[in-house]
């Protein structure tokens, strides 16, 4: 299930790194048109998938916005959507790994994704944790227009 950077994990699940699931990511987010780039283990972060937002889907005031996903061959994951203003940022994680902050599924809410976050329960399907995460970060996209 692996062959990349990172098979020896340091991770907060310490599981490794399950490359055939970010690829399988990546190439159904490759032909989303609401990625204008979706990069596999890019330099500096070998062990995950950015994904950069189009930037049609915000006002001038949002620089750019990109979704990070860090998924581990044990199910546990890491996916991360990040904000970018002239002077500041929004950010919002979904994750699931043993931590000594909250129970294995939990979210760290914008604005700021504090440490800890709110417990949740996630779907054990992988599709089904992604979807939900995109439903979010869709429905964030909305209101900047309902504004």
């Amino acid at each position: 299930m692996s062959g990349g950077a990172g098979d020896e994990s340091d991770s907060p699940s310490g599981a490794p790194v399950d490359f055939d699931r970010l690829d399988a990511i990546r190439e159904r987010f490759a032909t989303d048109d609401r990625f204008s780039r979706v990069d596999g283990e890019p330099a500096g972060a070998p062990d995950r998938l950015v994904c950069v937002y189009n930037d049609r889907f915000y006002p001038g005031r949002v620089r750019a916005a990109r979704l990070e996903v860090v998924w581990y061959e044990n199910g546990d994951f890491s996916i991360h959507y990040h904000e970018e203003y002239e002077a500041g940022a929004f950010d919002h994680r979904w994750d699931r790994h043993p931590s000594d902050h909250n129970a294995r599924d939990h979210v760290h809410p914008g604005p700021d994704a504090p440490t800890p976050g709110d417990d949740a329960s996630h779907p054990p399907d992988w599709r089904d944790v992604l979807s939900g995460a995109l439903s979010e970060v869709e429905a964030r996209q909305r209101a900047f227009w309902e504004e």
